[in-house]
């Protein structure tokens, strides 16, 4: 799929819920003013930089798919959004990026030291914002997430440098650091509609597996994508010394040569050989094995739905997971 077409799918999954979005947008606005003026500037750059908007469109899609008519979903949406941007600002101090959406990243522009404090004000903006709403079912759910999220974060943190995770202890990391917050958007738009207990577990197993999707994309997309295109600089993940799954996969389909070289790079960040296994990654299958992982995630997210009465929600929710599988950026 080419850059317009993915663009296109994108926009066609918002604009079903152009209304609710507008709604979202204005609450973010709204909740951004902060007495401190540099605060509201640091945040307002990263939320206004764009971004694909998932995890909010998942709540407001999830919420109308199960029947909601009312616009608290819209306040869980925006609050979820908070967090999002909160973890972007602390990713990116942990690994120095110094591109976020196509622009420079906030802790480029601002500091490490202010991105890391604003990027705490934005969790507990967060969670005055889930005290607004006023429904305690709420709580638990969205605390247990932001508790997992940061225990995945530090799982990363452990594993650079580490050439002997395998798939097992990736899919464990990539669960508990992206898929979860996909997981718990799902849930909360499932709640807020007074979803049955069945239908919150499929919304459940529908965010999570949508959530792996697009982490196995985006770590395919590392190798194989453009810096134009996806807006962050390619070969990141390597350059950092993280082990995604397409290095996983060459890892152990490679000759012993060729795994020695990945292991002394991951290891002793040798730039001069990444190169050569950027090339390597792209010569094996690693990367085509990637993409049917993704592609099997995307397919256990549209299965997760077939408790959902039909309607356009149920049917761009379907759509977003094939774009999920599919997207170039």
């Amino acid at each position: 799929m080419n850059q317009h077409q993915s663009t296109d799918s994108h926009d066609l999954f918002l604009s079903t819920i152009a209304p609710d979005m507008e709604g979202v947008n204005r609450i973010i606005r709204e909740q951004l003013h902060s007495n401190v003026p540099f605060i509201s500037q640091i945040a307002e750059y990263l939320i206004n930089a764009g971004g694909k908007r998932i995890r909010p469109a998942l709540v407001l899609l999830m919420a109308r798919a199960f029947g909601y008519q009312g616009a608290q979903h819209q306040m869980l949406a925006a609050m979820i959004e908070f967090i999002h941007t909160a973890t972007l600002l602390h990713d990116d101090v942990v690994d120095e990026a110094d591109l976020r959406r196509g622009k420079s990243s906030a802790n480029a522009i601002f500091g490490n030291a202010a991105s890391v404090l604003v990027g705490d004000f934005l969790y507990t903006r967060a969670f005055q914002m889930i005290v607004a709403v006023n429904d305690m079912r709420i709580l638990p759910v969205l605390s247990d997430a932001t508790n997992l999220i940061a225990e995945g974060e530090v799982m990363q943190l452990v594993n650079v440098r580490n050439p002997a995770i395998d798939e097992k202890r990736y899919m464990e990391v990539i669960y508990a650091k992206t898929a979860k917050l996909f997981e718990v958007s799902a849930v909360l738009g499932a709640l807020i509609a007074n979803a049955s207990k069945k239908e919150i577990e499929a919304a459940a197993a529908y965010g999570r597996s949508l959530g792996i999707a697009f982490q196995l994309v985006d770590d395919l997309l590392d190798y194989a994508g453009e810096t134009n295109v996806l807006g962050k600089t390619v070969g990141n993940d390597l350059r950092e010394g993280k082990m995604t799954l397409p290095l996983i996969f060459l890892m152990s389909h490679c000759e012993e040569s060729i795994r020695k070289t990945i292991r002394e790079c991951i290891e002793n960040h040798d730039e001069a050989s990444l190169p050569f296994i950027l090339e390597a990654v792209k010569a094996s299958d690693a990367l085509d094995y990637t993409a049917r992982k993704a592609q099997d995630a995307a397919n256990d997210a549209a299965q997760a739905l077939s408790c959902l009465r039909d309607s356009q929600y149920k049917e761009t929710l379907i759509k977003l997971s094939t774009f999920s599988a599919e997207r170039n950026y």
